[in-house]
């Protein structure tokens, strides 16, 4: 590589192409109001893009994605109490060392389990503003 178009050494990058940083002091208010504004995207991103006449960009994912706390905080403890994960590896491995017995009472249990993994995914899926048909909901 020829000696100017080494990258520069000590694994800092080059300050100069940043420029000098400046400082802005906002009221709390302002600051609020700007944090709505922003919707999420980073601050500095956000004014200069609406300071230099620049389309403002739309956040493709919000900083509080959360539609239902309470559904979340619902599905999270459903989760906590179940030993969903441990029964899942336990029924792959006996099925593959050939060992799951598949008999009524097996049947039944993976039929419950099954649903419990629905009524958990809908209620994510509430949480998160969407309906278990994957539309997004109104809001």
């Amino acid at each position: 590589m020829p000696e100017r178009e080494r990258p520069p050494t000590g694994g800092t990058p080059d300050k100069r192409r940043h420029g000098a940083p400046f400082s802005l002091r906002l009221t709390p208010d302002e600051r609020k109001a700007l944090d709505e504004l922003a919707d999420g995207q980073p601050l500095g991103s956000y004014i200069k893009d609406a300071l230099l006449d620049r389309e403002v960009r739309p956040r493709t994912r919000g900083a509080k994605p959360v539609k239902d706390r309470a559904a979340l905080a619902k599905l999270l403890g459903l989760l906590g109490q179940s030993r969903l994960s441990q029964n899942v590896n336990q029924l792959a491995k006996a099925a593959n060392t050939g060992s799951l017995p598949l008999n009524e009472e097996v049947h039944r249990a993976l039929l419950e389990s099954c649903g419990a993994i629905q009524s958990m995914r809908d209620l994510l899926l509430t949480a998160l503003g969407l309906t278990p048909g994957g539309t997004k909901e109104d809001g």
